[in-house]
């Protein structure tokens, strides 16, 4: 059985609300994703398929070790990742992910995650816009490459509903764990704690990315078609723990 939240007693490194998380999910060959792989994990898949999701989401009245730092509670995020697990030395699974890119629009906290947990973050000038009525809640996330502004929009219903179990939905946004290739190839494991999302219904979207400015000329054939599934999930607040350098036996 896949181990989906089992604890440990690494300190909060981050806390936060993440909010109005959106999520374009693509078919991604294991063979474009392997480059990124970091060691001691392996792919994860959904109707034998691996996936990459290129993702739009706010980070909220973010504090890092208890403290809100002025200017840095309230941004945005896009990122592409993908989703992986690792075998527990008791045949357990954890299912995680690993980011290809993560863009945000403060260069402190893009140096922070780069260091601290070896991401791969970038800054770029980005803004967002939330528009929620009675009939239809309306979610933008936009940023800028060069001289061009992508985007990310999606129109839902009104209401959020719980996941459906066994879903889609539930193998894209039921990830606890994230991973990342650190120095001489050490991989950094670190713990994401939130609840089950619930989530909006979706209308209709539209996505504008120059794939290849982003995330390179590898990308450009599987994240230029329509995505498998377009979600948008509530979000609600979450705590990223010190990350560890995996060795053999954890």
């Amino acid at each position: 059985p896949l181990n989906y939240k089992t604890m440990h007693t690494r300190p909060t490194f981050l806390t936060a609300r993440w909010r109005y998380l959106m999520m374009a999910n693509y078919r991604v060959p294991a063979e474009v994703l392997a480059p990124y792989l970091p060691a001691g994990v392996e792919l994860d898949t959904y109707d034998g398929s691996p996936y990459a999701s290129l993702v739009g989401f706010l980070f909220w009245e973010t504090k890092v070790l208890g403290i809100g730092w002025p200017r840095h509670r309230n941004f945005e995020e896009v990122n592409l990742r993908f989703y992986v697990k690792r075998r527990m030395p008791d045949g357990t699974w954890r299912r995680g992910v690993v980011f290809v890119s993560e863009i945000v629009p403060l260069q402190l906290v893009a140096w922070v995650a780069n260091t601290l947990y070896g991401e791969q973050y970038q800054y770029a000038e980005m803004h967002h816009e939330i528009d929620r009525g009675d009939k239809e809640l309306g979610v933008e996330y936009a940023w800028r490459t060069g001289e061009r502004w992508n985007h990310l929009r999606v129109r839902t219903e009104p209401q959020a509903v719980p996941m459906p179990i066994d879903s889609a939905e539930e193998f894209i946004f039921e990830q606890y764990w994230g991973y990342a290739s650190g120095k001489g190839n050490a991989t950094t494991e670190y713990q994401v704690e939130h609840p089950a999302w619930r989530v909006f219904p979706v209308r209709d979207y539209t996505i504008d990315c120059d794939v290849a400015a982003n995330y390179g000329a590898a990308f450009e054939p599987y994240l230029r078609v329509e995505p498998a599934s377009v979600f948008l999930a509530e979000g609600s607040d979450v705590g990223v723990r010190w990350g560890r350098r995996l060795t053999p036996n954890t």
